[in-house]
């Protein structure tokens, strides 16, 4: 009987364990520049250490990001496609949506800059040389925050961008940046990612500062009312750590080759 007790008792504990390992991890879906750029590699085992959990991160592009909000397969969303993000909370399947941080994007090219793209005055004339110019430039092409503000600034341009030197990579940042150097053609990246490759490619930044290519990104938990299982708890204990000062600030000092990837947003009166 004392036997028996004691194997109840031992598999009631791993049970125990199992069931508090499970509950304590939260499954984030977010774009691949805060995963390329370093951030989320800096932040998450600080939170994970704080709040004995786990945080398994999903990297893609900010459609499938919120795609897998919507279906429910991840607690939290973070993405930069403010826009889309709206439209999610609109329809019910996000809540708790907060500032967390912004950059802007930048059009990086050829050292010898065929489209003379340096000379624009706006990221929208910028991109006019490109066409004009038919010099090769990489999109993303995948539905991420960044290939949405490629072809809204393209709209805006007034140009359907296509033919030979338009190519749609339908990958990530850090790839796009890979292809863009082998094939010496012009691409927009996030500062943040760019930084982060700066040591691996020879493409400069030729176009910045537009006010057209702010870049912010914002922190939403997956509505529980529509996922009764979502780990909502630790979503919003998510949620209240980056967005406190103390991380706030760490966003604002972490840095690649001493510039700042991210401005934090959420201590903004």
């Amino acid at each position: 009987m004392k036997k028996l007790l004691l194997i109840v008792s031992l598999i009631f504990s791993l049970l125990c364990v199992q069931f508090s390992h499970a509950e304590n991890v939260l499954r984030m879906s977010t774009t691949t520049s805060t995963e390329n750029s370093g951030l989320l590699a800096f932040l998450n085992p600080l939170f994970e250490q704080l709040y004995h959990a786990r945080v398994d991160v999903i990297a893609v592009g900010t459609g499938k990001a919120l795609k897998l909000g919507e279906n429910g397969d991840v607690d939290i969303v973070l993405v930069h496609a403010p826009a889309a993000e709206l439209e999610f909370v609109k329809k019910g399947f996000a809540i708790d949506r907060l500032a967390v941080m912004h950059n802007d994007f930048v059009l990086i090219g050829p050292v010898k800059d065929p489209a003379k793209i340096k000379q624009a005055t706006s990221a929208i004339e910028a991109l006019k040389k490109i066409q004009q110019s038919q010099s090769p430039f990489i999109s993303r092409g995948d539905d991420s925050g960044t290939d949405k503000k490629e072809k809204y600034l393209w709209q805006l341009a007034g140009i359907a961008p296509s033919g030979p030197w338009y190519f749609s990579a339908g990958q990530g940042m850090g790839a796009v940046l890979t292809i863009a150097n082998e094939k010496q053609a012009y691409t927009i990246s996030d500062r943040g990612t760019y930084l982060a490759f700066q040591d691996k490619i020879s493409l400069p930044i030729l176009f910045e500062g537009d006010r057209v290519l702010y870049n912010p990104y914002h922190i939403m938990a997956v509505n529980p009312a529509r996922h009764p299982h979502v780990n909502i708890r630790l979503a919003r204990q998510y949620i209240q750590f980056i967005t406190s000062e103390n991380v706030q600030k760490k966003i604002a000092d972490f840095r690649k080759h001493g510039q700042v990837l991210f401005y934090p947003d959420a201590l903004k009166p």
